[in-house]
């Protein structure tokens, strides 16, 4: 199974680091975030990976040169001319993933012990256009699924502003892990184009798709912080 792992953003909530670096290079234990992930998959048997890069994206490459592709197969899809969020970002990511294989998404920013086995096998055993890692923890915004754990809205916590695919009866709101498994389907469906967001997406496809929630108690940091990175170091050694 290929995997993409999103590496382009500008990480503005990370500054002062990413004035001078790619997110995806910052430092858990001394160890960068997109190393970690890279060893992380490669620990389920994920050899081959798909990295977008556009912030300081020249560091990444070199980053992955120096360390041989930590012994993976790596292809690049560059967006040094634009950054296309999630949603462009996987567009413009086609031609490296839709060979009619499963594939997996990641956030470069994201730590996590999901047991990346069950979450694949969830997602063919229901046979999904697009499986979700979730858990239950503070999010200030939620996707909500029904009692089959089909995704059927999205909340914002704060505000109180839904979308829905039907009536809200009793949905569980649970938070979104940045960890997605999705059939090459998924690229004849996406009608947006340039720049935007996976989420939007899937909040329009939810009412024609079904598209399941995989809920995990795992370890999940969200590295987007200063004072996340100090979290995750408690966890990740």
């Amino acid at each position: 199974m290929k995997a993409l792992i999103f590496a382009a953003g500008k990480g503005t909530r990370l500054k002062p680091f990413t004035d001078n670096h790619p997110k995806a290079l910052a430092k858990v234990n001394d160890i960068p975030l997109l190393e970690r992930n890279i060893r992380y998959l490669k620990n389920f048997g994920i050899n081959d990976f798909v990295i977008n890069i556009h912030h300081f994206g020249n560091q990444i490459v070199d980053f992955l040169k120096l360390n041989d592709n930590f012994g993976c197969k790596i292809e690049i899809s560059d967006e040094s001319e634009e950054l296309l969020e999630t949603g462009g970002g996987l567009i413009f990511a086609r031609k490296f993933l839709d060979h009619g294989e499963d594939f997996l998404i990641m956030n470069a920013d994201i730590l996590t012990d999901i047991n990346i086995t069950d979450f694949v096998e969830y997602h063919k055993k229901i046979k999904d256009f697009a499986t979700l890692a979730v858990s239950d923890r503070e999010s200030s915004r939620k996707l909500l699924f029904n009692d089959d754990l089909v995704l059927r809205g999205w909340l914002n916590v704060q505000t109180g502003e839904q979308r829905l695919a039907e009536f809200n009866k009793g949905f569980k709101a649970l938070a979104f892990s940045g960890v997605h498994c999705i059939n090459p389907r998924i690229f004849e469906k996406i009608k947006r184009t340039g720049k935007f967001s996976v989420m939007e997406e899937y909040l329009d496809l939810m009412h024609t798709e079904k598209i399941h929630g995989f809920v995990h108690n795992s370890i999940l940091i969200d590295v987007g912080r200063p004072e996340s990175v100090k979290e995750a170091e408690k966890y990740f050694k």
